[in-house]
């Protein structure tokens, strides 16, 4: 029970050290620009997510076409974070709803919507910071930085993201990009 204890932990220490080498790396890394198919990424990134966990009951909803520019890599970052977090935070309810999509506004908007267990609007400043958890370790695991990195990779876009949430109904990340070739 106690090894078990321990690989729990290092597996842990693990990720909230390369979580926070990949925050730091974010404004370091040359920025190499070029058509990112978003839609196509959000399906990757559910498929490997229903293949950890075939078992669950997931429908998914992606828009096709959701054409960007900027970092594939990032981007891919931030899709697997925002899809990731959908999909931790939905994994009490006994049906799961997760949706990509995008939809012009003044810019193209990109969002990633949920029916999970939401968050309480009036905590939404911790949201983007590092360690900013709205919910405990025990009731959902992280290291709590995945959206701190988001968040960066969104500005280095030249872009902003920001989200909309309701306890117990689910929660809403809307991005833009500004980047121009």
């Amino acid at each position: 029970d106690y090894i078990l204890q321990i690989r729990k932990s290092c597996k842990r220490m693990a990720a909230l050290i390369r979580d926070l080498l990949q925050l730091s790396q974010v404004h370091r890394s040359d920025l190499e620009l070029g058509e990112v198919d978003l839609s196509a990424i959000a399906s990757h990134v559910l498929s490997e997510l229903r293949h950890g966990e075939p078992q669950r009951t997931v429908t998914s909803k992606i828009e096709w076409g959701a054409i960007a520019i900027g970092n594939e890599g990032l981007l891919k970052i931030v899709l697997e974070n925002l899809l990731g977090n959908a999909w931790k935070y939905t994994s009490k309810k006994s049906h799961t709803e997760i949706e990509f999509g995008c939809y012009q506004d003044e810019d193209l908007v990109y969002f990633v919507r949920d029916n999970g267990a939401g968050f309480d609007m009036a905590h939404s400043e911790k949201l983007f910071s590092a360690f900013g958890r709205l919910h405990s370790k025990s009731e959902f695991e992280g290291t709590g930085v995945g959206l701190a990195i988001v968040h960066r990779i969104i500005e280095r876009h030249g872009g902003r993201i920001w989200a909309k949430s309701q306890v117990d109904g689910g929660t809403t990340f809307y991005f833009t990009l500004s980047i121009q070739l």
